[in-house]
């Protein structure tokens, strides 16, 4: 399965800084899928700015309705039409921020598949489940609640991103991560692609991409350094290469 790995701008960059950020991973790393979510302001001058590269363009939420009355949202069909071929969904962020449950992001996923875009839905527990010991019945719950039927023939794909690892600099042990990935292939089945995410960087990608289930990665903080983005994504190649 050709590793994923996927930046996540979140609410970062002017049009000039986008543009830029664009052109510095438009060359991309043979034998990695590389995608970029900017800010959904952007995501049609990306998307014309990586137009013939191997790099692909996502959304970072969309509403589960294909138009309507909803002020300051962004459907599905308006991502689809302005460059984008996957979208985040139910990251903690938005979960925390905008209060979004599993049936909402479910809805979402429904809406984003039937406009053609790949949904990345996003679950993962807080410190304190996992203190308590209930980090993998956290996620298989948010696993049952977010996916909406077919999803794994679909396209689907998944990322395990750690609450408590969201952009602190820390991550779980190997062993941790080995486990939940374990679980959620059980909970998914084969054919989806299972990334994790939460302080995704250099130093540490390639141990991460190296274990057993992990698919990709779904970085924030250092998609907004090309450079770092593009050694991420060489350091998921190179886990995969006998002797490399």
């Amino acid at each position: 399965m050709t590793p994923l790995i996927a930046g996540n701008w979140k609410m970062h960059g002017t049009l000039s800084e986008a543009a830029a950020l664009a052109d510095g991973v438009r060359a991309g790393v043979a034998g990695a899928g590389l995608l970029v979510c900017p800010p959904a302001l952007h995501v049609a001058a990306v998307a014309d700015r990586l137009r013939g590269s191997a790099v692909a363009v996502g959304g970072q939420d969309c509403h589960a309705q294909a138009k309507g009355a909803h002020t300051g949202d962004v459907s599905a069909p308006m991502l689809r039409d302005a460059g984008a071929s996957f979208v985040i969904l139910g990251h903690s962020e938005r979960r925390d921020d905008h209060g979004e449950t599993d049936a909402q992001v479910r809805a979402k996923a429904e809406a984003a598949l039937a406009a053609g875009l790949t949904p990345i839905v996003c679950v993962g527990e807080t410190e304190a489940q996992r203190l308590a010991g209930e980090a993998e019945a956290v996620v298989e719950a948010q696993l049952a609640g977010s996916l909406p039927e077919g999803f794994a023939g679909r396209g689907g794909v998944v990322a395990y991103e750690p609450v408590w690892a969201i952009g602190t600099g820390r991550t779980p042990t190997e062993d941790d991560i080995r486990a939940i990935h374990a679980a959620m292939r059980r909970a998914v089945g084969p054919g989806v692609r299972l990334l994790y995410g939460g302080s995704v960087k250099p130093g540490n990608a390639r141990a991460i991409l190296a274990l057993p289930e992990v698919n990709g990665a779904l970085v924030g903080g250092a998609a907004l350094v090309a450079a770092d983005f593009l050694l991420i994504a060489e350091a998921a190649v190179a886990g995969r290469t006998p002797g490399g």
